[in-house]
Protein backbone atom coordinates (compact mmCIF):
# COMPACT_ATOMS: atom_id res chain seq x y z
CA UNK A 1 0.00 0.00 0.00
CA UNK A 2 1.43 3.09 -1.18
CA UNK A 3 1.56 6.52 1.49
CA UNK A 4 -0.54 9.19 1.54
CA UNK A 5 2.80 11.02 0.58
CA UNK A 6 3.50 9.18 -2.26
CA UNK A 7 -0.10 9.49 -3.45
CA UNK A 8 0.54 13.05 -3.47
CA UNK A 9 3.81 12.76 -5.18
CA UNK A 10 1.81 10.71 -7.69
CA UNK A 11 -0.85 13.57 -7.94
CA UNK A 12 1.94 16.15 -8.69
CA UNK A 13 3.69 13.94 -11.24
CA UNK A 14 0.21 14.54 -12.91
CA UNK A 15 0.35 17.73 -12.65
CA UNK A 16 3.91 17.85 -14.25
CA UNK A 17 2.80 15.73 -17.10
CA UNK A 18 -0.51 17.29 -18.32
CA UNK A 19 1.90 20.73 -18.05
CA UNK A 20 3.69 18.65 -21.04
CA UNK A 21 1.20 17.53 -22.86
CA UNK A 22 1.07 18.43 -26.49
CA UNK A 23 -2.11 18.78 -29.30
CA UNK A 24 -5.57 17.17 -28.60
CA UNK A 25 -4.76 16.15 -25.11
CA UNK A 26 -3.38 19.75 -24.51
CA UNK A 27 -6.88 20.66 -25.01
CA UNK A 28 -8.33 18.47 -22.74
CA UNK A 29 -5.88 19.73 -20.10
CA UNK A 30 -7.40 23.16 -20.42
CA UNK A 31 -10.77 22.99 -18.39
CA UNK A 32 -11.44 24.70 -15.28
CA UNK A 33 -13.07 22.12 -12.54
CA UNK A 34 -12.81 21.43 -9.40
CA UNK A 35 -11.29 17.73 -8.48
CA UNK A 36 -11.24 15.26 -5.95
CA UNK A 37 -9.37 12.08 -5.75
CA UNK A 38 -10.71 9.45 -2.99
CA UNK A 39 -8.20 6.90 -2.09
CA UNK A 40 -9.96 4.27 -0.38
CA UNK A 41 -7.60 2.10 1.32
CA UNK A 42 -5.85 5.15 2.98
CA UNK A 43 -9.62 7.08 3.52
CA UNK A 44 -7.90 10.33 2.52
CA UNK A 45 -9.25 12.46 -0.56
CA UNK A 46 -7.41 14.52 -2.26
CA UNK A 47 -8.69 17.87 -3.49
CA UNK A 48 -7.46 20.49 -6.03
CA UNK A 49 -8.54 22.81 -9.20
CA UNK A 50 -7.62 21.51 -12.55
CA UNK A 51 -7.10 24.88 -14.67
CA UNK A 52 -3.85 25.85 -17.28
CA UNK A 53 -3.47 23.05 -17.88
CA UNK A 54 -2.04 21.38 -14.33
CA UNK A 55 -3.41 20.62 -11.01
CA UNK A 56 -3.42 23.25 -8.41
CA UNK A 57 -3.82 23.60 -4.47
CA UNK A 58 -3.72 19.92 -4.11
CA UNK A 59 -5.16 19.15 -0.38
CA UNK A 60 -6.13 16.60 1.65
CA UNK A 61 -8.29 18.73 3.20
CA UNK A 62 -11.88 17.90 2.53
CA UNK A 63 -13.47 20.39 -0.02
CA UNK A 64 -16.82 21.87 1.37
CA UNK A 65 -18.48 21.83 -2.25
CA UNK A 66 -18.54 18.02 -4.25
CA UNK A 67 -15.95 18.33 -7.03
CA UNK A 68 -16.75 18.48 -10.44
CA UNK A 69 -14.34 15.94 -11.40
CA UNK A 70 -14.62 12.85 -9.02
CA UNK A 71 -11.82 10.01 -9.00
CA UNK A 72 -11.68 7.08 -7.01
CA UNK A 73 -9.09 4.15 -6.34
CA UNK A 74 -6.68 2.45 -4.45
CA UNK A 75 -3.34 4.54 -3.21
CA UNK A 76 -1.37 1.72 -5.39
CA UNK A 77 -3.66 1.93 -8.40
CA UNK A 78 -3.06 6.06 -8.60
CA UNK A 79 0.73 5.24 -8.21
CA UNK A 80 0.81 2.67 -10.89
CA UNK A 81 -1.68 4.83 -13.11
CA UNK A 82 0.67 8.08 -12.92
CA UNK A 83 3.61 5.91 -13.41
CA UNK A 84 2.21 4.08 -16.36
CA UNK A 85 2.49 0.64 -15.40
CA UNK A 86 -1.81 0.80 -15.05
CA UNK A 87 -3.70 0.88 -18.14
CA UNK A 88 -6.90 3.52 -17.02
CA UNK A 89 -9.21 1.75 -19.38
CA UNK A 90 -8.34 -1.64 -18.47
CA UNK A 91 -8.59 -0.18 -14.80
CA UNK A 92 -11.90 1.03 -14.90
CA UNK A 93 -13.65 -2.03 -16.76
CA UNK A 94 -12.10 -3.86 -13.75
CA UNK A 95 -13.92 -1.42 -11.35
CA UNK A 96 -10.46 -0.61 -9.87
CA UNK A 97 -10.73 2.93 -10.84
CA UNK A 98 -14.29 5.06 -10.84
CA UNK A 99 -14.47 8.14 -12.92
CA UNK A 100 -17.32 10.45 -12.54
CA UNK A 101 -17.59 14.02 -14.15
CA UNK A 102 -20.58 15.52 -16.18
CA UNK A 103 -21.12 13.58 -19.52
CA UNK A 104 -18.99 17.31 -21.14
CA UNK A 105 -16.75 16.76 -19.01
CA UNK A 106 -15.96 12.65 -19.63
CA UNK A 107 -16.05 13.48 -23.73
CA UNK A 108 -13.25 16.14 -22.97
CA UNK A 109 -11.49 13.55 -20.42
CA UNK A 110 -11.24 10.79 -23.08
CA UNK A 111 -8.23 12.39 -24.75
CA UNK A 112 -6.37 12.02 -21.73
CA UNK A 113 -6.72 8.76 -21.08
Amino acid sequence: MATVEECREALEELSAKMGRAEGDTRKATQLDRSLGCRITDLDVTFSGRLRDGALHDITTDPSPERAQIRLTTSSDDLVALVAGNLDFAAAWARGRIKLEASFKDLLVLRKLL
